[in-house]
């Protein structure tokens, strides 16, 4: 069951980049990649460096997948489920996202990278 919190407007969120929202005690990273009302939530937390930076990383385009570079490490990780494209035993959970009459909403339940 879904429990959906609103994080921001959509417009609040500037195409190509990534927040950051406190869902419920999680640090979420949501990314808008594009001009439209398509939006991804991982946890924003790199694995790597246990430093909360996933929402400030690169988005990019991999074999027609969205990922985020970490700024840090740049490590990779996959929008759309957080699975890391170097490492999966260090992926990270991701979150439903949805846009709602213009506003951003997360599911406040994450969900596990599983492989």
């Amino acid at each position: 069951m879904s429990q959906w919190v609103t994080v921001c407007a959509l417009n609040d969120i500037t195409p190509g980049t990534g927040v950051c929202a406190l869902v419920e005690n999680y640090q979420v990273a949501v990314f808008r990649p594009y001009n439209d009302e398509q939006v991804f939530a991982i946890c924003n937390i790199d694995p790597f460096a246990s430093a909360s930076v996933l929402s400030r990383g690169l988005i990019a385009e991999h074999q027609g997948e969205l990922w985020v570079a970490s700024p840090l490490k740049k490590q990779r990780f996959r929008l759309a489920d957080g699975r890391c494209m170097e490492d999966e035993t260090r992926s990270v959970a991701h979150f439903s996202a949805r846009v709602a009459d213009g506003m951003v909403q997360v599911d406040a339940l994450p969900k596990s990278a599983a492989y």
